[in-house]
């Protein structure tokens, strides 16, 4: 519960099949940029100095990797398979550098559900704004579990 209310939560394992898709788009913002490196103390400078970043051989400030991460992972949280999900495992490749004020299409694709398991296969591909491919990966999410009902229980730790 979220302040008195239910949260919804995603689809169950028995929800989804292979080769559902999602496709998600999103263009990285100075705000996105400084609430991650706020959060996360990372100065690095080729993340947030122009001058700096100018004179390497990318030529301008990048995103941080482990923020494209948090993207990938909080599409799985959110859509696919939703609220209640959990990633385990994932292995991601930055083939390119994604940079300031560049969008990033992401499509992630069911390749493998395992029942018994509780855990579904997600490939997900990245591209820019040339459409360029820049994030290749696959990770293992256990979807939601379904859960008895708790009618006129009372949980201790709340």
């Amino acid at each position: 519960m979220l302040l008195g209310r239910k949260r919804k939560l995603g689809r169950m394992i028995d929800e989804i099949t292979i080769g559902e898709k999602l496709s998600l788009t999103e263009k990285i913002e100075d705000k996105d940029l400084l609430l991650y490196l706020g959060l996360t103390d990372d100065a690095n400078p080729l993340y947030i100095q122009h001058d700096y970043a100018s004179q390497t051989s990318y030529k301008k400030p990048l995103v941080p990797t482990i923020m494209l991460t948090g993207i990938i992972t909080s599409a799985v949280s959110k859509y696919l398979p939703g609220p209640g999900s959990h990633v385990h495992k994932q292995e991601i490749t930055f083939l390119k550098p994604v940079y300031h004020y560049g969008t990033i299409e992401l499509l992630f694709e069911v390749t493998d559900v395992n029942r018994s398991m509780n855990t579904i296969q997600i490939r997900v591909e990245g591209t820019n704004e040339k459409e360029e491919l820049v994030i290749q990966g696959q990770l293992a999410v256990s979807p939601p579990e379904r859960l008895a009902r708790m009618e006129g229980q009372a949980l201790e730790n709340f």
